[in-house]
Formats: structure tokens, C-alpha cells, sequence
């Protein structure tokens, strides 16, 4: 039988839904560091990002068997597990900002982008150069929905936009960027 750290990050979230205890620490292992940066970016505080993560492998303990190669990568799926947690934890404090952004204005951020974090460095640079691939409005709604965990309605109201305007460009830009990655 093959040790954990020598099998793929999908086959070990296999045993770690048959409750391997090794395998799950294996995951943390390899993971933490990855989800702890997203927690962060997203969250602010050291301290709500450790609980958050807390609460990602809590979630990843009794729901490793729920993971389908089929329909992505192991980070990815750990990665949506996380950035859940932490939208949880975004709407429960309230705290997204209501300054309201311009889609003609740049927003500075020298932070690293989230899928750079969560997907492998190949995963990333495909994103990144499909990202480049849209307008820079719809860049920006696409990162500020779904990497900065703002809803769609506080994006009308920050934009000053129909709520209806926002959720189509942004499924036609998740539409272009899916036939991107394609």
C-alpha cells in the first residue's frame, strides 16, 4: 500500500472519508497553507482566519467523501469549501463595505489574487490569463463577487446598477471565462 504523502491530494481525501487519520493530517499538511491565505484575504484578522480554517477541515473531516475528481481539482474543492467559510463568517459580522466602486476605476490591490493561492500554479495562470480576457468592469465585478465575497446586490448598490444589470454581466462573464478555460 502506497503512503499517504506519495498519493495525489484526491486519492488521500478518499481516505480520509474512510476516517485515516494520517490521510487528514496529510491534507492539512499540504492545504493550510493555501486556505489560510485565502481565510485571510478575505477575513482581515489572523485570529477569525484560524478559525475559519478550523471550521474548513471540520467541514473536510465529514465531507472528504463528497469530493468528485470528476469535477475538479482537490485544491479547488478545498479551496470552495473555504471560501464558503469565510463568506459565512462575512455575512454573519455584516462587515462588507459600502463605499461604492466605480466599474470605470481601477481598485489598487497589492495582494495576491485568490486563485493564485487555492489553484496550482498551472490552474492559476490559465485564470489569470482568462481573467485578462474579459472588459475590466467585469473583471472587477467577477473579483470583487467572488474573490472579495461581496454579494450581488451590494455590487448594484456599490455600482449604482440594477441588480439584474450585475447578474447578467456577471454570468455572461463566468459563461466567457468557462469557454476560456475550456
Amino acid at each position: 500500500m502506497m503512503a499517504v504523502h506519495d498519493m495525489a491530494l484526491g486519492e488521500v481525501l478518499g481516505e480520509v472519508s474512510l476516517g485515516n487519520r494520517d490521510a487528514f493530517a496529510e491534507v492539512y499538511r499540504r492545504a493550510s497553507p493555501r486556505l489560510f491565505a485565502l481565510c485571510l484575504r478575505m477575513l482581515d484578522t489572523r485570529h477569525e482566519a484560524e478559525e475559519c480554517l478550523q471550521d474548513v477541515f471540520l467541514t473536510v473531516w465529514h465531507k472528504a467523501g463528497q469530493f468528485d475528481a470528476a469535477r475538479g481539482s482537490a485544491m479547488a474543492w478545498l479551496g470552495t469549501i473555504a471560501r464558503n467559510r469565510a463568506l459565512d463568517r462575512l455575512r454573519r459580522r455584516r462587515a462588507v463595505a459600502d463605499d461604492p466602486i466605480e466599474l470605470d476605476d481601477d481598485i489598487a490591490d497589492a495582494a495576491p489574487l485568490a486563485e493564485a493561492v487555492v489553484i496550482a500554479d498551472d490552474e492559476a495562470q490559465r485564470v489569470h490569463h482568462c481573467l485578462g480576457t474579459l472588459d475590466p468592469g467585469d473583471q472587477r465585478l467577477i473579483r470583487t463577487a467572488f474573490f472579495d465575497g461581496a454579494s450581488y446586490a451590494d455590487l448594484a448598490s456599490r455600482t449604482a446598477r440594477p441588480l439584474g444589470t450585475i447578474k447578467s454581466r456577471i454570468r455572461r462573464a463566468l459563461i466567457r471565462l468557462k469557454e476560456c478555460l475550456a
